[in-house]
């Protein structure tokens, strides 16, 4: 099957800011932390803003960056949830109004596709596209938590079921659970569902099945009582070494946001193993998302310090000896007020962090682009990303 390319959401819409809709400003973008890489460009990206229900195209060109034409993108409904195809060719857009289809263009220019219809009527809080399946996951209306796998058309992207409702499964799990983030290990083998206070579950994936959603999960208990898991990620190789959870309490004194890193293989066993250091402080109070960089040697998350303070982004080194891995303390660079989304860039060149709190009037900044050396971070680009405020919650790089 094709690799799945995904980025760290945290997506579940707790209010609707009124903002400014179809009214928009140019980037103004801040060289931070020296030199201006002037030498490195990325590839595009997108940029989810809740508040003013807009699609926000961008590229980072020599050091600068650019918005794609037509930008930005009015949806007709808050957006929850992003994903982009494999290929490279589709974005789906989860709103309030269901699930919107675009063609990706030239230079990242998007097209709005079925006639401006959505192509499913659900209300996702993540997805994620795995070949013919768009799938998504969402709380129901018994208070259960569904996922849906969508068929679609891998070579128009749109819907190619035969009517009625997409196959799917619905798990029962206590404490109160909420969607938070959603990914599909590279091996398609695996899906992995943060649930907040109902902590994490994994659901067996097998794409050749008509249903291709298990019927059972594994519930992983949430570090401590009292504790919320924010957000999951995989190790992104074809064989993935580890996988990881974000949870707010989890640091070793239970009074912070914590880093927990399993055993990707320990999942077939009883009993789960975690990494020699985790779970690690986060290095803040909510650690919203999770970045496992493509060649495995570092880990980034996304912290948020308080609903007014600066946030930040952390980063871990991750090393092996044999099967044996160890997690060791990293270090953090500033962000916007509660960061919730990354993404590392087509090129390797960034890691792209979105923070809802931005706001204009404070200069806090709605998107932050970081350059990468040695797994290290150094602040390149600070921007609003529309006309403020915005509520970026979610990234998205094409591969």
């Amino acid at each position: 099957m094709k690799s799945v390319r995904w980025a760290a959401l945290g997506l579940v819409i707790t209010a609707l800011l009124a903002g400014c809709k179809g009214f928009w400003d140019a980037p103004t973008t801040t060289s931070t932390g020296g030199t201006t890489p002037t030498t490195l460009s990325s590839g595009v990206f997108y940029v989810l803003n809740q508040s003013t229900s807009q699609i926000a195209a961008e590229v980072i060109s020599s050091g600068t960056l650019d918005t794609v034409s037509g930008s930005p993108y009015t949806l007709s409904a808050a957006p929850s949830s992003i994903a982009v195809a494999p290929s490279g060719g589709f974005l789906y857009v989860g709103t309030v109004g269901g699930i919107y289809l675009y063609a990706v263009g030239s230079g990242g220019v998007l097209t709005l596709q079925n006639s401006g219809n959505p192509i499913a009527t659900d209300v996702p809080a993540a997805m994620v596209v795995s070949g013919p399946w768009l799938l998504d996951a969402f709380i129901s209306a018994t208070n259960s938590v569904q996922l849906d796998a969508i068929p679609i058309n891998e070579s128009t992207g749109a819907y190619a079921g035969s009517g009625g409702a997409p196959p799917s499964q619905t798990f029962s799990i206590a404490n109160s659970p909420t969607v938070k983030q959603m990914v599909l290990s590279a091996d398609g083998a695996n899906l992995f569902v943060a649930l907040g206070t109902g902590g994490t579950i994994v659901v067996p994936f097998a794409t050749g099945n008509s249903n291709p959603l298990g019927t059972a999960a594994t519930t992983i208990p949430l570090a401590r009582t009292g504790g919320s898991a924010l957000s999951v990620a995989v190790d992104p190789s074809s064989t993935p070494r580890l996988f990881y959870i974000g949870e707010t309490l989890a640091n070793s004194g239970g009074t912070s946001g914590g880093l927990r890193v399993f055993n990707y293989s320990s999942l077939v066993s009883a009993t789960l193993t975690q990494a020699t250091g985790s779970p690690i402080a986060s290095g803040g109070l909510a650690p919203n998302a999770i970045l496992p960089l493509s060649t495995g040697d570092y880990v980034y998350v996304a912290n948020g310090t308080g609903t007014t303070s600066q946030g930040n982004v952390a980063w871990f080194p991750i090393t092996a000896s044999g099967t044996t891995y160890t997690v060791a303390t990293g270090s953090t660079v500033a962000s916007g007020v509660q960061p919730m989304s990354l993404a590392e860039d087509s090129t390797g060149h960034f890691v792209l962090a979105v923070a809802t709190g931005g706001s204009t009037a404070s200069g806090d900044p709605d998107l932050d682009a970081y350059t990468i050396s040695s797994g290290a971070l150094t602040s390149a680009i600070q921007s609003k990303t529309g006309t403020d405020p915005v509520g970026a919650v979610a990234v998205t790089a094409l591969p």
